[in-house]
């Protein structure tokens, strides 16, 4: 029987991270993995193969619209889907093989199969032919991550009613797409299919789409997307799907209740959140006691109800981002070490990785008001950028949210284009407790979008320069 200092359950961004910084620390490290690659959800079915292609088709988009204002004249594209594909697969082997090579790099096991812990310290595993073996261990990390949530009454197939996994391996695109969410994955994957040629039309429970993102932002973002052709249900609820005929039959009516409408669609996209993985893991049995959401109760040590058992990652509290997940395993694995792991969960960013891009960190506007906390604003729109102004990209505006006493910078919200790149300079800022006159009186290159995070800033004085 193999014995071990750490097993970590489960291979994603959360999971192999925390082996290797645990490993870089002296421990002997397995993973188990129950997937024949590495790389969880994110590199396999997830965050990865959907960038490539958000990337991919935009780009299509891109040549078949935006290239002749620029003086690049070229025939109307015609879309390759199965060289699309090839494209996103290519970028999913690149990763996962490079997550193997991390695990050989750094002396890592790799076990694969189905985990199940039968105690502290011990883990039995079951591979793919059924055959078992037990692991022994100082310690065990969960990291299993999350699974897609399932919308009562209604069976994904993965071929009409998809879930993300099955929206980012569609074999032709569909002439009506009817996405059931308007959260961050259900906007990107309709961004994708919209951009090849179909109908989006998008149902949301809620008032609004990007629930827990500022309101202003996601209020314009919402108008970008029509301007592009989504069309949204908002405050609505899709109650069942007829499948018997050649096209999917949506029943919907209001959140509140109310008549039903039919809405057509040749695809039907549900993405109303995940929930955490905890199936077959043996947790019950094993005394680790679970939320009222089913995620792993843990401390602030990342420890559950069992000394030697940690969880980290999408099965546990928090926002399900990958490098949240990241964040916590270098930290487990650093206190598993004696030192002084931490997760500042006030500068976690989050992106919408659409055209333009949405990325925000910190406090919210409705946040910081139903606290009570007093705050300064300050806006800039891409419209006075130079930068943006001369490649006609000027969707969207920056806008910085500081206290009002001390002007310490509280949130950053940016919508427009390379947002997602744009918002770092803000965690590093709040990271270490930066001002909105600390980022005013920072340089910033020109012309870059960058700017408009630096006049924002400017902005919560009242001294922008350009606006």
């Amino acid at each position: 029987m193999a014995t071990y200092d750490l097993i970590v359950i489960g291979t994603g961004p959360g999971g192999y991270v925390c082996a290797i910084r645990a490993a870089q620390l002296g421990m002997k490290v397995a993973v188990v993995e129950k997937n024949p690659t590495l790389g969880g959800t994110c590199l396999n079915v997830g965050c990865m193969p959907s960038k490539a292609l958000l990337y991919a088709s935009e780009t299509f988009e891109e040549a078949g619209h935006s290239f002749a204002k620029m003086g690049v004249t070229v025939s109307d594209p015609k879309l390759d889907l199965p060289t699309m594909m090839n494209f996103k697969q290519q970028g999913i082997d690149g990763n996962v093989k490079g997550v193997e090579y991390l695990m050989k790099k750094n002396k890592i096991d790799v076990i694969h199969g189905t985990g199940r812990i039968l105690a502290a310290g011990k883990v039995d595993v079951t591979g793919a032919d059924g055959k078992k073996q037990s692991v022994e261990t100082k310690n065990i990390v969960i990291a299993t991550g999350s699974g897609v949530a399932k919308l009562k009454g209604i069976e994904i197939d993965e071929k009409r009613i998809v879930s993300s996994t099955g929206a980012l391996s569609l074999e032709k695109v569909p002439e009506k797409l009817l996405v059931i969410g308007a959260g961050v994955i259900g906007l990107e994957l309709g961004s994708v299919w919209r951009r090849l040629g179909a109908q989006v039309t998008v149902v949301e429970f809620l008032d609004r789409i990007l629930p827990g993102m500022d309101g202003e932002i996601a209020r314009q973002f919402q108008r970008i997307l029509e301007k592009q052709g989504f069309a949204f249900k908002l405050g609505a609820k899709v109650t069942g799907i007829d499948s018997s005929g050649k096209t999917l039959a949506a029943h919907v009516e209001p959140a509140a209740g109310g008549a039903t409408e039919t809405i057509e669609a040749d695809v039907v996209l549900v993405c109303i959140g995940r929930t955490p993985y905890t199936d077959g893991l043996g947790l019950k049995e094993a005394g680790v006691a679970l939320d009222e959401r089913g995620r792993v109760e843990i401390d602030a040590h990342f420890a559950t109800s069992v000394k030697g058992i940690y969880a980290i990652g999408d099965v546990v509290k928090g926002p399900m981002l990958a490098h949240k997940a990241e964040d916590e395993g270098v930290a487990c694995a650093e206190i598993l070490a004696g030192q002084a792991g931490h997760v500042n969960y006030d500068v976690i960013p989050g992106v919408v990785y659409t055209t333009p891009e949405v990325s925000s960190v910190g406090k919210t506007e409705e946040e910081l008001k139903q606290a009570g906390t007093a705050y300064t604003v300050g806006k800039f729109p891409f419209t006075a950028n130079g930068r943006s102004k001369v490649n006609q990209t000027t969707d969207g505006f920056v806008k910085i949210l500081a206290d009002a006493k001390t002007d310490r910078v509280l949130g950053v919200h940016i919508i427009g284009r390379e947002a997602g790149e744009m918002i770092h300079e803000a965690c590093v800022l709040m990271e270490f407790g930066g001002s909105a006159e600390d980022l005013a009186r920072t340089c910033h290159a020109h012309p870059t979008r960058s700017e408009a995070v630096k006049e924002a800033a400017l902005a919560v004085g009242k001294r922008a320069i350009h606006m």
